[in-house]
């Protein structure tokens, strides 16, 4: 942290780039979880069943994964050393859902949605690890308190 402590400029691009990346995520599941119909009508009977069929477990799973993911860009703006905590979360609630999705129903994910699940959740999955490791760094470097 510098003498006069600022936090470093990339810091705020870091925290309102993926608070708007991990919003889109957030107002998807929001619209998902409240059965929208303008929002549903993307995707065809048989999608919606799949997204409605989800248990418990993994609906709680993404959940954690999407406003986990959302306070922890809040947090990381914020300066606060649990944005570290925050995007953890996030990756165990990211951990849960491709469980379920890729390793309980991936032919059913395959057949109803082709490869694009894989392509984006590994985008995912980069992103996700990347602002933990970001946010463990800025909290050692004592930019987070």
């Amino acid at each position: 942290m510098s003498e006069t402590g600022k936090a470093p400029f990339h810091l705020w691009i870091v925290g309102i780039l993926t608070l708007l990346w991990n919003a889109i995520g957030a107002f998807d599941y929001t619209m998902t979880k409240l059965r929208n119909a303008d929002y549903l009508s993307a995707f065809t009977p048989e999608q919606q069943a799949y997204f409605h069929g989800f248990p418990l477990w993994a609906s709680a799973g993404w959940a954690l994964g999407v406003w986990g993911a959302v306070l922890g860009s809040i947090l990381l703006l914020v300066r606060s050393r649990h944005a570290v905590t925050a995007f953890a979360a996030s990756l165990v609630g990211l951990a849960v859902s491709s469980f379920y999705q890729f390793g309980l129903h991936y032919g059913d994910l395959e057949r109803l949605f082709g490869t694009f699940p894989m392509v984006f959740y590994a985008g995912v999955w980069i992103i996700a690890i990347a602002l933990f490791v970001y946010a463990r760094r800025q909290a050692a470097a004592g930019v987070l308190r």
